[in-house]
């Protein structure tokens, strides 16, 4: 473990004891959201030390401009950052005149922070002495609103021990940010209007290129003992901000406080020109509560969501933890209630990557929300994906595509290209096939098959027709084979003939005609007006049909696997375990060049297949396939140790399973990949409840049916999930003694457990 300063706690993210070098990293592991906006845990108050201010708006974005020096023809024309959001949050803190800054303090003692996932808060206090030898205790609470999600809520309450204070509180809100990856310190936003009306103050802006309309907004008022103070002494108003003042005269061991509701309204959910009047409708909503009425309107609203979605376990509290971190930020960062939005990598914690939408979501994030929300919310997340389809067609026509061919995005906002990195927007076409597995996986999930006529077929058309027209035929081998490929390992790049995007056209291809063939039986009418839509043809089909059944593989007679590329074994087949520990993680200490020439690898690739259609080949096929692919895999992507856990409890091997449980599910908690000051990895967390449900708790649908093998690490005495499973509430609890299934809602179901049928009564 790289971090050790988190304490252990089935339900809260602690830290003890201030220490500025970790700062960015708490900034990270206490960020809070709720689906619509977020932020990292940055101080309230004035801190000169490092670092990183991140306030951000579900869906709002920059397209910085590209720039090529040689090959233009197909490059994006934007790389999508993630927006810095105006701040609301900052409250500066005068003592007698004197800054409070926790950088210049002369001691600051007590300190702890607090991520309460549970009731969904966040609390920082500490004891603090200033430069002018004032000691007085702060006890900062906030959280944003899942009830009223354009509005967050603090509550900041100070307490001089050592004397008599005069305090100055400075609630403001500031347009004036730069985002932490910008080159120049580029300004994205222009400040259109600046008012305030009594206690409350609002700065309209919007994005420069994009124009998203965004009001800032904020109210606040002072409580000192029983005396509420609502009108500011003073107004402060700058070119890009504005702020107000209350000035309180607070005896020793008195307690004086400041209470300010901010947040966003934007043009997403209302007209542009009414972005100020909506910001006041929700001032109002929240204020007519109170901070203590909202607080207990919050806790209701995680109680809610904890109810489906939280995973039990005893015996482990560092698992426990660990599960419930990623669980908690995977539903503040999406809910499921807006179609428009997705599931970006960092959430609202961090800019790293751009865009908000990756094959994460299809390939991780699916399950995890069909499974503890309702089938709609993963309907929204296909349905995202058809109403982009036509941009998916219009990515493949810029790389020479035709015919309604549709390459769907690595990176996008809207459902343009908006990745800058040629390898990953040009090559790692895998992720076309994700977004038919998705199609494919909900389906038999949730027996919803309306997808398909109303949707999902179109999809599944322009996605097939993109990989027939991306083979080449090879007259050497006789096979259709695929060039200039990156598979989900990027440490291989421009290879050809990956085995797992080879494996996944040939799928996706096969899987449209079925799908075609259901629609022309099952929805005729549908099936029609698809084909006049898309003009597809016999010949057409049939071309599919012999891509597929000619599709090349490499495989190794002598190790007696898939190669991963045709070039696999002319690399230096040295093991992970033969690596030098000082030279991890490679990618801090290699050279791009030498990891593309190592046998090392980023994340699970053929695995990755193995996991996808492992009824496809045996356990004896996995096992030789697991054995030699991990000894060289780094693990260096968050997404990977998920499906080794997956994979290692199918084999019987609990004790590597928990090792890859703990270390996807403590990912960033204990810092593994040493970047968590960057922010979270949000989507690989979906990846971490498959590694119970699925590995752990064994489950598949087969034959239309639940099925179960279920298994527990020793370290654990019991644990236990919900799956909302086609109208039904499934609760599964496994001990070291066995399994129990229950119907907590819904009809009877049979499913099926270590092979054998069992029928349970609603």
């Amino acid at each position: 473990m790289n971090q050790d300063y988190i304490q252990s706690n089935p339900w809260s993210i602690i830290e003890e004891g201030f220490d500025k070098e970790r700062v960015k990293s708490s900034e990270s592991l206490f960020s809070i959201g709720n689906g619509a906006m977020g932020q990292r845990a940055n101080f309230e108050e004035s801190y000169s030390g490092p670092t990183f201010q991140g306030s951000y708006i579900a869906g709002v974005y920059y397209p910085d401009k590209t720039r090529v020096g040689w090959w233009k023809n197909g490059y994006p024309e934007y790389f999508a950052k993630v927006l810095n959001a105006p701040n609301w949050i900052s409250i500066d803190i005068n003592i007698d005149g004197e800054p409070l800054d926790m950088a210049t303090c002369t001691n600051i003692k007590n300190f702890k922070r607090e991520l309460n996932m549970k009731e969904g808060w966040y609390r920082r206090n500490f004891i603090a002495t200033t430069p002018n030898n004032i000691e007085i205790e702060v006890v900062a609470t906030r959280f944003l609103s899942l009830s009223h999600d354009e509005v967050g809520a603090i509550h900041y309450q100070v307490t001089p021990l050592n004397s008599d204070i005069d305090i100055l509180f400075k609630p403001y809100i500031d347009a004036g940010i730069t985002n932490e990856d910008s080159n120049w310190d580029d300004k994205f936003w222009n400040t259109t209007k600046i008012v305030s009306d009594k206690n409350r103050a609002f700065i309209e802006s919007h994005t420069m290129k994009t124009n998203f309309n965004v009001c800032t907004f904020m109210q606040a008022h002072l409580i000192h003992g029983d005396t509420l103070k609502k009108t500011p002494d003073a107004l402060n108003q700058e070119d890009l901000s504005i702020g107000f003042e209350f000035f309180q005269k607070v005896k020793k061991g008195e307690k004086v406080s400041l209470v300010k509701y901010g947040g966003y309204t934007v043009d997403r959910n209302h007209k542009a020109d009414k972005l100020t009047e909506a910001a006041h409708t929700a001032l109002d909503q929240v204020s007519s509560l109170g901070f203590d009425g909202l607080l207990e309107e919050q806790k209701k609203a995680w109680a809610r969501i904890w109810e489906m979605s939280d995973i039990a376990i005893q015996g482990d509290v560092k698992a426990q933890q660990g599960i419930r971190f990623n669980i908690f930020q995977l539903n503040q960062t999406y809910l499921g209630t807006d179609s428009r939005l997705n599931i970006g990598p960092k959430g609202f914690t961090g800019e790293k990557y751009g865009g908000s939408t990756y094959w994460d979501t299809e390939a991780y994030c699916l399950p995890f929300y069909m499974a503890t929300k309702n089938q709609e919310v993963a309907r929204k997340l296909l349905k995202y994906r058809y109403n982009h389809l036509e941009k998916a067609i219009e990515n493949a026509e810029k790389l020479g595509f035709t015919n309604g061919a549709a390459l769907y995005p690595m990176v996008t906002m809207n459902g343009e290209e908006c990745h800058n990195e040629w390898e990953i927007t040009f090559e790692e076409i895998h992720r076309n096939g994700a977004i038919a597995y998705a199609i494919f996986n909900y389906t038999r999930y949730t027996q919803d098959y309306s997808y398909v006529p109303e949707m999902g077929l179109e999809v599944l058309i322009g996605i097939a027709r993109f990989w027939q027209q991306r083979v080449n035929w090879s007259a050497h081998r006789n096979r259709y084979v695929m060039l200039g490929v990156t598979g989900p390992n990027e440490y291989e790049n421009n290879v050809n003939n990956n085995w797992y995007t080879n494996y996944l056209a040939k799928w996706c291809l096969e899987y449209t005609l079925e799908q075609l063939e259901y629609v022309q039986q099952e929805h005729p009418n549908d099936y029609k007006r698809i084909l006049d839509k898309t003009q597809l043809g016999n010949d057409e089909t049939g071309l599919w049909k012999k891509v597929a059944a000619h599709m090349y593989f490499p495989y190794s007679e002598e190790h007696g696997v898939y190669l991963q590329q045709d070039g696999f074994l002319d690399k230096d087949l040295i093991r992970v375990a033969d690596l030098d520990k000082k030279e991890r993680p490679i990618n801090q200490h290699w050279s791009w060049d030498r990891i593309l020439r190592s046998p090392y690898i980023k994340q699970a690739d053929t695995l990755q297949g193995f996991y996808f259609f492992e009824d496809n080949f045996t356990n004896k096929e996995l096992e030789k396939h697991f054995d030699f692919y991990e000894s060289f895999t780094v693990h260096e992507s968050s997404l990977s140790p998920c499906v080794h856990a997956i994979q290692a409890a199918k084999l019987g091997r609990m004790e590597q399973a928990y090792t890859f449980y703990l270390r996807t599910s403590r990912l960033d908690l204990d810092d593994y990949n040493k970047e968590v000051e960057e922010g979270l990895h949000i989507t690989s967390m979906a990846g971490t409840w498959m590694s119970i449900v699925e590995g752990f708790g064994g489950m598949r649908v087969k034959d239309g049916k639940l099925c179960f093998t279920p298994q527990i690490p020793e370290q654990w005495d019991m644990y236990s999930f919900k799956l909302n499973f086609r109208n039904r509430v499934l609760k599964v609890t496994v001990t070291q003694e066995g399994a129990e299934f229950k119907i907590d809602e819904g009809e009877a179901l049979e499913i099926v457990v270590d092979d054998k049928p069992i029928t349970l009564s609603a």
